[in-house]
């Protein structure tokens, strides 16, 4: 048990109401007690008097008091002699308290050494400018439980890519990094500590989103001329030049939305926004093309601040609370236990559907056969997908071997590939600029942003509004299910690429990664390519069935993927908007019967899943209510379609771009025809 994380006093309270050593299965046991830290290790969401020492294991705490300085205890187990006694200490060396402890007992906290016996270390306190100024200088900073990590030298690294790191530049990360991490993962993280924080953060937007920052000479010349402006009564330039004001500013149009104007907003109605945003509401004959592009921007980030709790600091704060209570709360639920029997049945019906197709080829029903490889693969990639976000066993080597037996060796699919992309994509969900997940130029575009000539942070070039664009956006509510349904396809060379190009990490433990995936595509090709469609298939015709009929049977799951985001929001609500409502914002669930879920494999919870990335799949489902009630209390709406009222959504989100499409050529041929367009520069919005 352990103080509040707030309370200095050299006491701790010991609980043993509910839980106490007797549970533990380990004799002897060190907890320790760091502050803020304690908040990173035990994933307390708020300071609470005791912790139940049921909930402490040997290993992670063991782990923590070797890379930390803690106040430590050793704990030994022994029968109690009543009910309200808990013994409390076998070693008899300084520092350690022994004897009985009665229920609500005071004991001291004594401060200890480290393992090698030097004094603890204390982190400076850093301010605001101080932080703004080391990311100036190109020093990669992150903000994670009020620690100031410097995380460059983790960049190659990172098992999941640079980009998803570099999105959190000048942020506090907190969130992002319990959702996506492990527990193990999350204390190796305290090695990049360089500093500390305090009070309430106040995001910046980073340099990979267009954020700007002052070096301390650049801030020094602006208080200088602030100074010289206040002696000549330069209020208006000294307002300009207030060093208060944001220091790193996007030129998203969204930062150009009055905050004051987004409050009076919030309180004036909550009513339902329709699937799509009418282009008519916004068009002028008289406009050029960015300018009408400008106008849809600015509607769509109002129809947002109407409808969602205000993105200022202190509202997002509060959510933020609710939120980590809400993580809290699975966790004492067991929520993130993996449910084995529900895994040995979905293996069942890999096998099942894999057996059936040896069966059809048998007898020569090559088609039927290519039916049911199709449904493994649908089937099989909800496995790898838990896999890679270490949902499973939650250990980071064993759930990527599973994953990369599923998806390369039995899929011929990249699992490196799809983490690095997908990552980014839980980071950065649905922003035109920079999740890969909606950048599909020029056979779709889920926003009209994406018709000014963006540039993709992923990609690190532009996605050009082409004529092939003009001419393929125009009808991509046609072409949607068909193009979804030859998907799998792209899916092979994307992973080719990935693994031929090298673009996963070549350092740390995820640089090994590429040779498993690379022998895994070789023995894909192997029993797909030589044992099924050479061996057992005889002639052109029939294995060229037999692959078409697999790969659209298995493009369902496509749809599936896409449909939770494609028809939600892309706005960008600024950097100060939290973790969980920008999930909320993006994302949403489908509603289907518990005995459909083995369909869905859990994408039909991808709100949910959004918020708690490691969740198991078979969990989700007892995690709804949770999540609804949480959103109740926050005033976020929750997003819940059937499966046909989804896709009508994705229908006419893609139809209401093609229609914005054509009004956009309209303002251009209006302008050319005019004579203005050859002496105006418009800039696009990157």
């Amino acid at each position: 048990a352990v103080p509040s994380i707030h309370s200095h006093l050299p006491t701790c309270n010991i609980n043993t109401s509910t839980a106490g050593v007797a549970h533990l299965t380990s004799p002897h046991l060190t907890l320790c007690y760091c502050s803020r830290a304690f908040v990173t290790t035990y994933d307390t969401v708020k300071p609470a008097p005791c912790i139940p020492l049921v909930r402490v294991s040997a290993y992670d705490v063991h782990g923590y008091a070797r890379s930390t300085r803690c106040l430590i205890y050793t704990l030994s187990q022994r029968a109690p002699r009543s009910r309200n006694e808990r013994t409390i200490g076998s070693s008899r060396s300084p520092g350690h308290h022994t004897g009985i402890l009665q229920a609500g007992q005071e004991i001291p906290l004594i401060m200890a050494t480290s393992i090698s016996g030097s004094p603890p270390r204390t982190y400076p306190l850093m301010s605001r400018h101080e932080i703004e100024a080391l990311i100036a200088d190109g020093r990669n900073i992150v903000i994670f439980n009020q620690h100031v990590l410097r995380v460059d030298p983790w960049l190659p690294y990172h098992p999941g890519g640079d980009k998803a790191i570099l999105h959190m530049v000048g942020r506090d990360a907190t969130a992002e990094i319990e959702a996506l991490h492990s527990e193990d993962a999350r204390q190796q993280m305290l090695r990049y500590r360089i500093g500390r924080i305090q009070g309430l953060w106040k995001n910046f937007t980073p340099p990979i989103q267009g954020g700007t920052f002052r070096t301390l000479a650049e801030m020094e010349a602006g208080a200088t001329a602030i100074a010289a402006a206040a002696d000549h009564d330069e209020v208006d330039s000294a307002k300009e030049l207030d060093l208060s004001s944001p220091s790193s500013r996007s030129p998203s149009p969204v930062f150009d939305v009055d905050g004051q104007a987004a409050i009076g907003r919030r309180g004036a109605h909550q009513s339902e926004r329709p699937s799509s945003v009418s282009s008519q509401s916004t068009t002028d004959a008289d406009m050029d093309g960015m300018s009408y592009l400008d106008a849809i921007t600015r509607e769509h980030i109002s129809l947002d601040l109407d409808k969602y709790p205000t993105p200022d600091p202190e509202t997002q704060a509060r959510i933020f609370v609710k939120y980590r209570e809400l993580h809290q709360r699975i966790r004492d639920k067991g929520l993130y236990q993996c449910d084995a029997m529900a895994y040995a049945a979905d293996c069942c019906r890999y096998m099942g559907f894999f057996a059936m197709t040896l069966a059809c080829l048998h007898f020569g029903q090559y088609a039927l056969g290519g039916v049911f490889l199709g449904l493994m693969w649908h089937q099989l990639v909800f496995a790898a997908h838990d896999a890679g976000h270490m949902g499973i066993t939650h250990n980071y080597n064993v759930d990527t071997v599973i994953g990369i037996v599923i998806a390369d060796f039995v899929g011929g699919l990249s699992l490196g590939w799809w983490k690095r992309n997908h990552n980014v994509h839980h980071i950065v969900t649905n922003a035109p600029e920079h999740d890969p997940d909606i950048e599909h130029m020029p056979l779709f575009a889920v926003s009209h942003r994406l018709l000014g000539s963006l540039r993709s942070t992923y990609y690190d070039r532009v996605m050009k509004y082409d004529a092939a664009a003009k001419v393929l956006l125009r009808i991509q509510a046609w072409t949607y299910y068909p193009l979804l349904a030859l998907g799998r396809f792209n899916l092979y060379v994307l992973s080719w690429d990935y693994l031929l190009a090298n673009r996963g990490p070549r350092k740390g433990p995820g640089a090994w990664h590429r040779w498993l995936e690379l022998v895994g595509q070789v023995f894909f090709w192997t029993w797909f390519g030589y044992g099924l469609l050479y061996k057992m298939i005889p002639d052109g015709w029939s294995r060229f069935v037999f692959v078409m009929v697999s790969h659209v049977t298995s493009s369902p799951l496509h749809v599936q993927i896409v449909l939770s985001h494609f028809a939600m929001s892309t706005a960008d609500l600024g950097p100060h908007e939290s973790f969980a409502q920008r999930m909320l914002r993006t994302t949403m669930d489908i509603d289907c019967p518990p005995w459909l879920d083995f369909v869905h494999g859990g994408l039909q919870f991808q709100a949910i899943h959004h918020l708690f990335p490691r969740l198991p799949r078979h969990n989700l489902r007892r995690t709804q209510r949770m999540v609804q009630e949480f959103c109740d209390d926050v005033g976020i709406p929750y997003a819940l379609y059937g499966f046909a009222d989804g896709n009508k959504q994705v229908i006419g989100r893609l139809s209401e771009v093609s229609r914005q499409a054509a009004i956009l050529a309209k303002c251009q041929r209006t302008i050319a025809m005019s004579g203005d367009i050859s002496g105006h520069h418009h800039p696009h919005h990157d």
